[in-house]
């Protein structure tokens, strides 16, 4: 009897650990979001929050709408402002803000290249994808983004992976390879 006692003990021991494990390890819900008042669609890791809010972009003020998810500690978030105008000049002012705001929250300048980002009746727009790391917030805690910006129309868009550090290769090629802008 005792044995067998001690054995479902230990068996529960391990069922406990196991769960426990489970508990630590991130659970990625994906979903297809649709979000046509800011013209994009996505999949995201969870059920997104939203938020909206003024900013002041070098001076003039726009509306910037923003959807979150988190799994983990890794925040996954779409960002759109919208812009006063579809001019050239003033796409080029709102990414370069964009940018800059990344860069400052981690205090480091971003490696970036150029990326195709694909509308969804086919074709794509140029946009640019970045990394960085470095600290962040009154803790100086170290942070990573990772992020794609672009603009269509008079709407800038910031896709990032903001967290401690990059979710797996697979969940970002999920998240960054299923926006599409309409």
């Amino acid at each position: 009897m005792r044995a067998s006692v001690a054995a479902r003990v230990a068996a529960l021991g391990v069922l406990a650990a196991a769960f426990a494990l489970a508990a630590c390890s991130p659970t990625y819900d994906w979903r297809t979001i649709s979000n046509d008042a800011s013209g994009y669609a996505i999949d995201l890791p969870a059920k997104p929050d939203k938020d909206e809010r003024r900013i002041d972009v070098n001076g003039t003020p726009m509306r910037m709408r923003v959807q979150t998810a988190e799994v983990a500690g890794d925040v996954f978030v779409v960002g759109t402002l919208d812009l006063p105008d579809a001019q050239p000049a003033t796409q080029q002012k709102a990414l370069d803000f964009l940018r800059a705001g990344l860069a400052r929250n981690v205090g480091a300048a971003a490696e970036t290249h150029a990326v195709g980002v694909p509308l969804a009746m086919g074709g794509s727009v140029e946009g640019v994808e970045m990394r960085m790391a470095g600290k962040a917030g009154a803790n100086g805690e170290t942070r990573t983004i990772h992020a794609r910006l672009v603009a269509k129309g008079a709407r800038a868009y910031q896709v990032a992976i903001v967290g401690r550090t990059e979710p797996p290769v697979e969940q970002v090629d999920q998240f960054f390879g299923s926006f599409k802008l309409y």
